[in-house]
């Protein structure tokens, strides 16, 4: 029986818009032109784009389409050469399952066919010196590329859009348009009553490119797909600040009622200037008789001014990292000691007295020992103390981390946390010191390495919204060059900024950001602080996603640590004296503060809308106490 031809349809179609993809012809960026339209196929609506020169014969490509009956996406667009050398998710537990993961393509584009029935959401967007673009995102999570309108034609697309489907907007951010079938009982809205093209507040829409996995170049060259398909709009849109560049050219578009105009939101204030303080540099002052630290509070806001001299890290580094208690006396403190190396010993024994042949029936303990004992030969090298051949101190630095896989034998060993330990080891020169500060360390840090990644994901979330509060225009250029997930920020928050410094640097910074001052995300404004800094190489330039990361990851022993951490807390002094902060920018700060009926009800979480619609009143005035505070200090404020 032959088969019925398909049916279609055209309904909407449009010239004139680009992709931006990665590769580079001639040194010049590679834009593709294509055609975006609304097709009918047998009924069913779909949005399309090809390439101009596809048109009159097939696509060679889909890269996005959805499978019949599993629910997942066909990938085109694989490297099966590429195969890196370090890992964010342990291979030992990923051995079994290892496969070739798509990566950024860099050649030629083929067509897309997205459903509209698989439309999430929608975004628009534009930077003072680019031209608007649309960003879809299908329910299953996949972003396509963004859709560059060169000719304009947004307007007419979307409203050929409201033929199909409802599109409502976020209550706090203009930008960002949620999708729903016409008989979803969503509230229908008029096409103007939208506002599609009154430029509000910049949304935030952190999604991961289709598999981040060259996202840093050298060491750390892997970030595996647990990201794709894992950020949803609708929970990270988040209301921002912003303003034109007052040295950009007046841009305006062909469209009408897209021109570039000031959101309207929370303004910030001024940068306030920030001065360090000097280290720590006399600790019995701050003992009393039986050795109990008399000020705990105030020692942390010195350590966090100015760091701590050489001499004391050995001793005070065991307090900030949790091996002693603040308010233990010195009798408590060698029992603690004596304790603790018994305990240490008896797992080390643990290990070392399994033999070969219960090891070769242990694929865990067996992949553990074989990750470590290759990462161990390549940490910090170039220091004397790990340096050369049979060196006792990378034994040191290999046992502990094997005694640290029987310690947290779920968790066992991520690449990455040799890292961690190397600087803790030459600090205290103590094999069981340096196991107990690790598990401190550790946890701070531990659900960066778990398996899941939901920590990373959240914090690459809380850095975009920090970054939209203080500059959405630098937010969407990188959004327009497919680098708005900040992916390349990945190793800086994984390992605290391990291998962005030098190793006397990183042991100022680490003991800083052990005290939590001014707030448990201070590493995240240090991040700000950089991105901040390159702004001006990275907006008008001609960086495409790989250049972008390229950049980013050439910054490595260029950093001024003073610079940084000076201007990182001037970024907190100025969202936090901001008399309008959104309420999820205050939760990455710190200073939102639940009251205990919120915590006791089902629905307590905030809402979006309160950062526009105004919090409630306990809310309000903790938050202009904290700002009345900060404003009233000095360069040196006291941190609560």
């Amino acid at each position: 029986m032959e088969a019925k031809p398909e049916s279609h349809k055209l309904i909407f179609e449009k010239e004139g818009v680009y992709i931006h993809t990665n590769a580079k012809k001639n040194n010049q960026d590679t834009s593709i032109p294509g055609f975006i339209r609304i097709v009918e196929r047998d009924g069913e609506p779909a949005l399309e784009w090809s390439p101009v020169e596809d048109e009159g014969r097939n696509a060679p490509a889909v890269f996005y389409t959805r499978k019949d009956g599993d629910g997942g996406e066909e990938e085109t667009n694989f490297d099966p050469g590429y195969e890196p050398d370090w890992a964010v998710i342990s291979t030992v537990k990923r051995e079994r399952e290892r496969e070739h993961l798509p990566v950024r393509h860099t050649g030629q584009w083929g067509s897309f066919s997205l459903p509209l029935s698989e439309l999430y959401s929608l975004r628009r967007a534009r930077f003072s010196l680019g031209r608007n673009f649309l960003v879809l995102t299908g329910r299953d999570g996949q972003t396509l590329p963004p859709l560059h309108f060169h000719r304009g034609g947004t307007r007419e697309l979307l409203r050929a859009l409201q033929r199909y489907i409802i599109l409502t907007p976020s209550p706090v951010d203009a930008r960002l348009f949620l999708a729903y079938p016409h008989d979803s009982g969503a509230l229908s809205q008029s096409f103007d009553e939208l506002h599609l093209f009154d430029d509000g507040t910049s949304d935030l829409v952190s999604r991961f490119i289709q598999d981040p996995y060259a996202t840093t170049f050298g060491g750390f060259s892997k970030v595996t797909n647990f990201f794709r398909g894992a950020l949803r709009t609708q929970e990270l849109s988040q209301h921002g600040r912003g303003s034109q560049d007052a040295h950009a050219p007046n841009s305006t578009d062909e469209e009408p009622g897209f021109e570039l105009i000031a959101c309207q939101g929370a303004e910030l204030g001024p940068k306030p200037e920030v001065t360090r303080g000097p280290p720590l540099d006399h600790w019995e002052e701050f003992l009393d008789t039986q050795g109990r630290v008399k000020e705990p509070q105030r020692v942390k806001e010195i350590v966090f001014r100015g760091g701590i001299v050489p001499s004391l890290r050995k001793e005070v580094w065991k307090f900030l990292l949790g091996f002693y208690p603040w308010n233990s006396t010195t009798e408590e403190r060698e029992e603690i000691v004596r304790v603790k190396t018994d305990e240490y010993f008896r797992m080390k024994v643990q290990w070392r007295s399994v033999s070969e042949e219960q090891e070769m029936r242990n694929s865990l303990l067996r992949g553990y020992r074989s990750l470590i004992e290759r990462d161990v030969n390549r940490t910090d090298r170039h220091n004397p103390f790990f340096s050369g051949n049979d060196n006792p101190g990378l034994t040191l630095l290999h046992d502990v981390l094997m005694t640290y896989c029987m310690y947290n034998f779920d968790l066992g060993y991520v690449q990455g946390m040799s890292d961690l330990l190397s600087p803790l080891l030459f600090v205290t020169q103590n094999e069981v010191e340096s196991f107990w500060c690790l598990t401190g360390f550790m946890q701070l840090v531990h659900q960066n390495f778990e398996e899941s990644q939901e920590a990373m994901k959240q914090q690459l979330l809380q850095l975009s919204l920090l970054l939209r509060a203080l500059d959405p225009e630098l937010c969407d250029y990188l959004d327009s060059q497919d680098s708005g997930s900040l992916c390349f920020c990945f190793r800086w928050l994984l390992i605290w900024f391990k291998r962005e410094f030098s190793f006397e640097d990183i042991l100022s910074l680490w003991e800083v950001l052990w005290t939590r001052l001014p707030c448990e995300n201070f590493h995240l404004l240090m991040a700000c602080s950089i991105l901040e800094s390159q702004r001006g190489e990275l907006i008008g330039s001609d960086h495409d996603f790989n250049t972008i990361l390229k950049h980013i990851n050439e910054l490595t022993m260029k950093l001024d640590l003073h610079t940084v951490l000076c201007d990182a807390e001037a970024i907190y002094l100025q969202l936090a004296g901001c008399k309008e902060l959104p309420v999820k920018v205050q939760e990455v700060l710190g200073l939102y503060v639940t009251s205990s009926s919120e915590e006791e009800s089902p629905d307590s979480e905030p809402k979006e809308s309160d950062a526009l619609l105004g919090q409630s009143e306990a809310v309000a005035a903790s938050a202009s106490q904290t700002r009345t505070s900060l404003a009233s200090q000095s360069s040196a404020p006291t941190y609560p």
